[in-house]
């Protein structure tokens, strides 16, 4: 895949995350009124995480990335901005490492995504597990997805700090089909014309669609 064809199927992940977000878990915030939501997300702000190794007295063998610039990226960080309960970013604020936003913002948007899944069908056994195992997944994967399309041979602390999940602990899309997907499709972004989507997500308008078919899709098995 030449780099213009990897950078189109980034941008193309990246608008797919964002209207998912959006559409389906935004208005499935669990314990909020559609008409407070706003209210609320503007009152809340992220605790602050741990220092971006930008600012902290990071070891040499770790290489801050240059600030993030503008880019289809920042659609990722505007997401992670919404999750005041997941996302955790470099108190310092300004001037960060881009990786070290970046898997912070996959890793906050992996455990909602998973959460919120898990709230409305998801398999009650692994309801506790399953958003922290995703949002490692998440983080690993998707940051490693950032480095690879800027071109940065990095050591960043942030990506390193997490650790990618065995498989067999990762939700299948017939248990969560968007946190499934998702985490599909970033393990290999140059590789999304084989990677699993699942097709029929894009005939769904909600989560309660996405529900009423997996109850179909579950009957028949």
């Amino acid at each position: 895949m030449t780099r213009a064809a990897e950078e189109l199927a980034i941008h193309q992940l990246l608008g797919r995350l964002v209207y998912f977000h959006v559409h389906f878990i935004e208005p499935s915030e669990p314990g909020v009124a559609t008409t407070d939501r706003t209210t609320s997300e503007q009152a809340a702000r992220p605790l602050p995480g741990p220092l971006c190794c930008r600012h902290a007295s990071a070891p040499r063998s770790h290489q801050p990335t240059a600030p993030l610039g503008p880019s289809a990226w920042t659609a990722l960080i505007e997401v992670a901005e919404t999750l005041t309960d997941h996302y955790r970013p470099c108190p310092a604020e300004e001037n960060c490492c881009a990786t070290c936003r970046i898997v912070a913002a996959a890793h906050a948007t992996g455990s909602r995504w998973a959460q919120t899944e898990c709230h409305r069908y998801g398999p009650a056994g692994r309801a506790s597990q399953l958003p922290s195992v995703c949002g490692q997944a998440a983080a690993v994967r998707i940051g490693r997805a950032f480095t690879r399309s800027h071109g940065a041979v990095t050591h960043c602390s942030g990506l390193g700090r997490h650790t990618s999940p065995p498989q067999e602990l990762l939700p299948s899309t017939e248990e969560l089909p968007l946190t499934g997907e998702l985490l599909a499709l970033w393990a290999d972004p140059a590789a999304t014309t084989r990677a699993p989507v699942v097709s029929w997500l894009n005939h769904c308008t909600g989560l309660d669609d996405v529900r009423r078919v997996l109850r179909t899709r579950r009957t028949r098995t």
